[in-house]
């Protein structure tokens, strides 16, 4: 009998649980450098196309935008990210010195928050106790600041990622341009762009658990609406260049 519920018990399906929260760093960035080349580069090589530019005209502005873009999109990711960094390393700092000076305050400080959480004061004061005797900082940086591994702060990553990422969609457009005939220039980068665009939100709510199609109507709209934009200031301010 005891050996039938071991049995029993050991066929029962482990519980696993997947979450995506530790995705944010990365997929934040690769979603907005792939995005931002598509729409950019597709918007630019429109708006050139519109003006009646040559093929090699808008394929070097293309490229031109590209590799503008994704060094934009790279230091600009360094840059906030870095910031944000030394913020996160700055209150740690502070958070330390107090822990130092007045354990006791800290102390009761995390035990409040626990309260506030739903905690009785008597089990708060317990685990706060025992969370500071194993890691005081980390204690103090996850429930008081709300640093975390997860959200903590990578320039280099984010960097990277973006720079890449712009790179990869911006391809993708003047792809369109080197192949296909100037006649149908236009609506051919129009048509492959929303068409990656609508993948790429699908692919990142997907990747991140959100609604696909409401993240890949999202993406699609802005970008039809900065490609028909550019497209019209080309069209009306635009000459004819060899």
């Amino acid at each position: 009998m005891k050996d039938n519920i071991r049995t029993r018990r050991s066929s029962k399906p482990h519980h696993t649980e997947h979450h995506r929260s530790q995705r944010i760093g990365w997929l934040r960035a690769a979603v907005l450098g792939a995005n931002d080349g598509i729409v950019s580069t597709a918007s630019l090589v429109m708006g050139v196309a519109a003006a009646e530019a040559s093929t090699h005209s808008i394929l070097l502005a293309g490229l031109a935008g590209l590799v503008a873009g994704a060094m934009s999109m790279a230091a600009g990711e360094y840059v906030s990210v870095s910031s944000q960094s030394d913020t996160e390393h700055a209150d740690l700092e502070v958070e330390r010195q107090e822990l130092e000076d007045d354990p006791e305050h800290e102390l009761i400080e995390l035990t409040n928050i626990y309260v506030k959480r739903g905690l009785e004061r008597p089990l708060a004061r317990q685990v706060a106790e025992q969370l500071m005797a194993h890691d005081a900082l980390g204690a103090h940086a996850r429930d008081e600041l709300g640093i975390t591994e997860t959200a903590t702060a990578r320039p280099v990553q984010a960097a990277l990622t973006s720079a890449l990422t712009f790179s990869l969609g911006a391809v993708l457009p003047l792809l369109v341009v080197a192949l296909v005939p100037a006649s149908s220039l236009l609506w051919s980068v129009a048509l492959v762009a929303l068409l990656c665009l609508a993948a790429s939100g699908a692919l990142a709510a997907r990747a991140g658990g959100a609604p696909v199609g409401v993240a890949a109507f999202r993406v699609t709209f802005w970008g039809a609406l900065a490609m028909a934009m550019t497209t019209a200031v080309g069209a009306l301010f635009g000459v004819t260049t060899g």
